[in-house]
């Protein structure tokens, strides 16, 4: 491990030690309820980097506009996909992003602290409970009205699905909301959503039928995840297969990570590409999606295709794909067979 690495180790050690006790929503300020409340600005604070998490807050954002459609909302992220992902919604004002490398890049790191602490918002959220920087943020940020994430247990035993970890921040929200003399809200959950122009589908067919040459319905795979959620190769092979036999009216496509590997060998029609848009409005012109959890998984999800998401950590409450006839699948506690019938009543569905 890098001396960088180290410290950067030891920074998240530290900062969580400082900051795991930091806030309260319950200690905004007294609230005067025969007040009309009036919300204009509000920071979310999400600082990480990764697709997956990223694509995960969009139903937050999705709620937060509902309820109040003139907002302007900020970002607090890592790293560059923040405008990517989010560069289709209108009410998005301003994103602040946090170097991924902060040690590296300390004049950077503190300018980000100066810009959040110079605006005034009605409402800071902070989506990650878990996070110290997401914390740290909250209480750093000048707002009337501050949520910081904490665990609500009432809450927890009201949703069955309070686990998810794009569920969670909505469901808190809401509650949060009517503490602030707002009506409940027993709506379902936003979907994960990237937002595709009519452009971008348009784009994303041209390119699937240049690659299948015909009409016929496509299915998308994508062969590759980090850790040990990457199935193996013998694993990826035997299930491909599987799909050619099962599903010989269908045309397949793979596409392929930003490392270009593929655990079939390249041995189905394949599409690649950086274009985070791009690898969404191809897969959004697919009748279904099949992947191991990974943030081109959510991408699917978030370009409102069938997903079936492939686990093989048990953590299918937590990432699960929703909406849209989509599924999350244990390989270990199912087998090809049980996969192919899933499958099936989703095809039939579509």
């Amino acid at each position: 491990m890098s001396i960088l690495k180290k410290v950067n180790v030891y920074r998240r050690i530290l900062t969580h030690s400082l900051t795991k006790n930091i806030g309260s929503s319950q200690k905004n300020r007294n609230i005067d309820l025969t007040q009309k409340i009036e919300i204009k600005r509000i920071l979310i604070s999400r600082p990480n980097h990764r697709l997956g998490n990223l694509l995960l807050i969009t139903p937050l954002v999705q709620e937060v506009i509902a309820t109040f459609p003139q907002c302007k909302i900020d970002l607090f992220v890592k790293g560059g996909l923040a405008p990517i992902v989010f560069q289709n919604y209108e009410n998005i004002n301003y994103i602040i992003e946090l170097p991924k490398k902060p040690f590296k890049h300390l004049i950077a790191y503190f300018q980000v602290w100066i810009k959040i602490k110079k605006q005034h918002y009605d409402i800071v959220i902070n989506v990650d409970k878990g996070s110290s920087s997401g914390r740290l943020s909250a209480q750093f940020a000048n707002a009337k009205y501050k949520f910081f994430g904490e665990v609500d247990e009432n809450i927890q035993l009201k949703h069955t699905d309070y686990e998810h970890i794009a569920k969670y921040p909505v469901y808190e929200f809401r509650s949060f909301l009517t503490k602030l003399g707002f009506d409940k809200n027993e709506n379902p959950v936003p979907s994960l959503d990237i937002k595709l122009s009519p452009t971008e589908i348009a784009e994303g067919q041209k390119i699937v039928k240049e690659i299948v040459k015909n009409d016929i319905k496509t299915i998308s795979i994508f062969t590759y995840a980090t850790d040990d959620k990457c199935y193996s190769e013998s694993w990826w092979e035997e299930f491909y297969e599987r799909l050619k036999t099962e599903y010989p009216n269908y045309n397949i496509i793979e596409v392929l990570p930003v490392e270009n590997i593929s655990q079939i060998g390249f041995k189905a029609p394949t599409f690649y590409s950086k274009d985070i848009r791009e690898i969404g409005s191809v897969i959004a012109n697919t009748v279904i999606f099949i992947g191991a959890d990974s943030g081109i998984m959510h991408l699917a999800s978030a370009s409102q295709t069938s997903t079936v998401g492939l686990f093989s950590r048990p953590n299918l409450n937590m990432y699960a794909p929703y909406n849209n006839n989509s599924v999350a699948i244990s390989t270990n506690t199912n087998n090809t067979d049980n996969c192919i019938k899933i499958i099936n009543h989703i095809l039939t569905i579509n």
